[in-house]
């Protein structure tokens, strides 16, 4: 399923969410400039455990690959579909979080991601790029925060329906997806890293409850989106 947009408007401009959005853009194109795609800055998990990695710098090299990974993406469908997914569910999350202590949140997600992808790939010398683990975080938060939402999406099942779905349905049926597959995983060499997913999808449905409690009572459902399903089809 892909998401189009949700049925809940910001009360403020989502200044930090757009801004991440703009920085990824950015650093992927300059990645396309480098020789190597810029996967010298690319967070290898097997440097937190490896002496060699860290005696050059220490741990500031690493630390600042850990960050600047989140910011970097493999391709034009890697970084199109994540900021797909940051431009539907983080303006809400950040209106309700206020920018600065988003920004820390998203930070904080994406740095739990990589670590919980490290854990579970044994420590892989695979390099890591993408911001798909902080914004599974902002999922997380989404779920908490606006679980009377309505998201309307692409589904692909023989043909493409647009349709209107329950965020929470949306959101637990995507983390299904992540645990299965993350479980299927374990002890390959998978080219996504979805115990990131996992991982940055936990620590935000825990943080959010203490940077940006839910309201009581809870807030006015937004404008319902007009019941729509579409078909379309492909070749």
């Amino acid at each position: 399923m892909i998401p189009l947009r949700d049925n809940i408007r910001s009360l403020h401009f989502p200044i930090v969410n757009t801004a991440i959005i703009v920085a990824c853009v950015v650093v992927f194109f300059a990645q396309l400039s480098t020789p190597d795609h810029g996967l010298s800055w690319a967070f290898v998990p097997h440097d937190l455990v490896s002496g060699e990695a860290l005696s050059p710098h220490g741990m500031v090299r690493v630390l600042l690959a850990l960050v600047a990974s989140i910011f970097m993406h493999g391709g034009f469908m890697h970084i199109g579909s994540n900021m797909l997914f940051l431009w539907v569910f983080g303006d809400n999350v950040e209106d309700r979080m206020g920018h600065l202590r988003y920004l820390v949140f998203y930070l904080l997600c994406g740095v739990a991601a990589s670590l919980a992808q490290s854990l579970f790939s044994g420590f892989s010398t695979t390099p890591m790029i993408g911001a798909s683990g902080a914004i599974a975080g902002v999922l997380g938060a989404y779920l908490v925060l606006f679980r009377y939402s309505t998201i309307r999406a692409l589904v692909f099942f023989f043909f493409i329906f647009m349709v209107d779905i329950s965020a929470p349905v949306f959101i637990i049926y995507w983390f299904i997806l992540q645990l299965f597959s993350g479980i299927g995983s374990i002890g390959l060499h998978a080219g996504v890293a979805y115990w990131a997913h996992i991982g940055g999808f936990g620590l935000g449905y825990l943080l959010v409850r203490r940077l940006a409690p839910p309201l009581r009572p809870a807030p006015p459902m937004g404008r319902p989106l007009r019941p729509r399903v579409t078909r379309f089809t492909v070749e």
